[in-house]
């Protein structure tokens, strides 16, 4: 059984996950990083304040300005990258009652 190759004993960092109401959005591009890829276009979201980086092929995004959203995402030297098909709309149980 081939398993996931884990080199040493490290333990991988936990995702980090936000949600809160989408204040702003910003995007860039199309950018064409090789030939045959798809457009790619970076979102700056900033959320509750905080600023998100998102790069993706679509040229608009799932969720508009005043959503409450949920994503997950994770702290590099450039910034907060918020993670690939994972930006939503929060869903509020107590809406549905």
């Amino acid at each position: 059984m081939a398993g996931g190759f884990r080199r040493g004993n490290r333990q991988r960092a936990p995702k980090l996950e936000a949600r809160g109401e989408l204040q702003s959005v910003e995007r860039e591009g199309p950018f064409k990083e090789w030939l045959g890829m798809p457009d790619l276009y970076r979102y700056q979201l900033v959320v509750e304040g905080e600023t998100y980086s998102y790069q993706t092929e679509d040229a608009e995004l799932p969720v508009v300005v005043g959503d409450r959203v949920v994503f997950r995402y994770k702290e590099t030297k450039a910034g907060k990258w918020v993670d690939r098909n994972s930006l939503g709309k929060a869903i509020d149980p107590s809406d549905y009652q």
